[in-house]
């Protein structure tokens, strides 16, 4: 079969690989269409938690064709999503309930064959049907699913006035997500304006426009939204800068959220002093377990809306474009399809 394949080196190619054949209580999917995460990149380059050789894709949606022997959670001719993470359910962290930080933990796309192929095999009790859901909207629950998790590490109280630094497709989704979960003003900072009119048309209160090379240039507007800062400021772009200036918008007594991902080796200047003085609560937000269920329903009921976050659609031979569009400011979020 045809699949993208990361190598050592930053090496990546579409190479043809042996078809996946599906063991005990697992499916093999037949590869509808698989998203585009700068995640991705990060893991080209070996980092997040990259093994190579590596298929990669974790936001993928596929239909069931065939089961392996045994007992199965999965139903062939279904089209569905997957939750990609794969825990041990045996170490210390498991057994104390925290399955996100399993000392075995594998990801679907990150450490193991992911979605960028034609096929993939999937342990069966993590696929869920989508019915009729279109999946131009499916392909993003896994992303949803990651911003679930970072809704329930803020645990916002009712009527919070939440500022989000980031309208990349989970800024977007989230910024969607708080508002069924306490925020009574959700306000997107970010750089580009069509995305800031994404997330207008998706629901969100006030947008401001940030300059990438002077992002503190933003802060004057920022402050006449909310001149004693923000109950909650979400960072989701992985700059440094950012969240530093995130800190500076966070009002005393609240609380900042890192959910973008810096590179292993970035560090912030955070002033211990202000967050002891403030009161500060600082989180973060890792990945995802348990949290697609959720995230499917919110993509069925429309709680989540995807309506304009599909930039670019490309197959598996125009891979090359689609790790070009994450650079691309206008891009928000590219689709490959494996047919």
């Amino acid at each position: 079969m045809k699949a993208i394949v990361f190598r050592e080196g930053s090496q990546w190619a579409v190479e043809s690989v042996e078809k996946p054949v599906p063991g005990p209580g697992e499916a093999l999917l037949r590869v509808i269409q698989t998203g585009v995460c700068g995640t991705d990149e990060h893991l080209l380059h070996g980092g997040f938690i990259a093994k190579f050789p590596l298929i990669p894709g974790h936001e993928m949606v596929g239909e069931v064709v065939e089961l392996g022997p045994g007992e199965a959670n999965a139903v062939v001719g279904d089209n569905v999503v997957v939750d990609n993470t794969v825990l041990c359910g045996k170490c210390h962290a498991c057994r104390e309930g925290n399955d996100l930080f399993c000392e075995n933990f594998g990801s679907l796309g990150c450490n193991m064959p992911g979605g960028f192929a034609e096929y993939v095999v999937v342990d069966s009790s993590k696929v869920y049907p989508i019915g009729d859901l279109d999946p131009d909207v499916a392909v993003f629950a896994e992303p949803t699913a990651c911003a679930v998790h970072g809704v329930d590490i803020l645990n916002l109280t009712p009527a919070s006035d939440v500022l989000i630094f980031g309208s990349g497709p989970t800024g977007l989704i989230l910024s969607q997500l708080l508002k069924t979960a306490g925020a009574a003003r959700v306000t997107v900072a970010a750089p580009t304006a069509s995305k800031l009119e994404v997330a207008t048309a998706l629901g969100a209160d006030h947008t401001v426009q940030v300059d990438r090379n002077n992002p503190e240039a933003a802060s004057a507007a920022l402050r006449e939204i909310a001149p004693r800062g923000f109950d909650a400021v979400i960072e989701a772009t992985g700059s440094t800068a950012v969240l530093e200036l995130a800190v500076s918008h966070t009002r005393t007594g609240g609380t900042v959220l890192v959910y973008g991902l810096a590179g292993e080796n970035d560090t912030a200047a955070i002033k211990p002093y202000e967050v002891f003085s403030r009161e500060l609560t600082i989180k973060g937000s890792y990945a995802q377990v348990h949290c697609l269920g959720r995230a499917l329903f919110a993509l069925q009921t429309g709680r989540v809306r995807t309506e304009g976050l599909i930039t670019s659609k490309l197959n598996l031979d125009t891979f090359d474009q689609a790790l070009a569009n994450l650079h691309d400011s206008e891009q928000i979020k590219t689709i490959v399809s494996s047919r």
